[in-house]
């Protein structure tokens, strides 16, 4: 690609219609599927795939990760930079896109910098039968959403975040939520950056999940930076 500019990915990576719900998925893999380098995606990644991360945040609603993750990766409150505010407003957009933390076990920390440093108040999405008192803790810094009964209802917290405007779904993971959402065959778009790297090792999957699940994809785009491929899969058209 000779044009890798910001303008040219929000031109690469536009949805099409916003008013449609979408979970689009993001993820950087070695060249040998390894999801992560000494334990991080982080150590996978660089400044290209850098850009394109936050050109997808630029597009979302609603940025969805698991706790685990949030815990792993450090994230701290999800802020985007004044160009891209610029940007979402003029395009009709708040500001900062909400952030949504799935969670059964709602081991998390009121403390984190996940919800004392965001931009927007944070979501956590949970279940039923997790600790009513840590329910009631994070309310305090978050809105909470109980979706499912014993386990979390993947596909009924997405329509309640649809419901509250929330269309645009960008999961950045874990492999477990991840492959969560293939087995509930949520997933409408794979953006998948491959480092030009020979990993090898232990390091785990891009997806994981008890149930095999399958769902065929159509190629979007390919676009290179250097030796890095980002490659969009979308799901094909009924």
């Amino acid at each position: 690609m000779t044009d890798f500019s910001q303008a040219a990915l929000l031109d690469a990576y536009r949805i099409e219609d916003r008013t449609a719900p979408r979970l689009r998925v993001n993820f950087i893999a070695s060249l040998d599927g390894a999801a992560t380098h000494d334990g991080l995606s982080g150590g996978l990644n660089n400044a290209d795939d850098k850009l394109v991360f936050d050109t997808l945040r630029s597009l979302t609603d609603v940025i969805l990760v698991g706790a685990g993750t949030v815990r792993a990766e450090g994230y701290g409150g999800i802020r985007l930079n004044a160009a891209a505010e610029v940007w979402r407003v003029a395009h009709g957009l708040p500001p900062q896109p909400r952030i949504a933390v799935v969670s059964g076990r709602l081991d998390l920390d009121v403390g984190h910098p996940l919800f004392t440093d965001a931009a927007t108040r944070p979501i956590v999405i949970t279940h039923a039968g997790s600790s009513a008192e840590k329910r009631a803790d994070l309310e305090a810094v978050a809105d909470v959403f109980v979706s499912g009964v014993a386990e979390i209802d993947l596909p009924l917290a997405l329509c309640e975040l649809a419901a509250r405007g929330l269309r645009q779904v960008l999961c950045e993971g874990g492999p477990s939520l991840f492959g969560a959402l293939i087995a509930a065959d949520a997933v409408d778009e794979l953006c998948l950056s491959l480092s030009p790297v020979l990993e090898a090792g232990t390091s785990g999957r891009i997806a994981h999940s008890a149930a095999t699940a399958s769902r065929a994809m159509r190629l979007g785009h390919v676009l290179t930076a250097g030796d890095m491929l980002f490659l969009r899969y979308t799901r094909p058209a009924v």
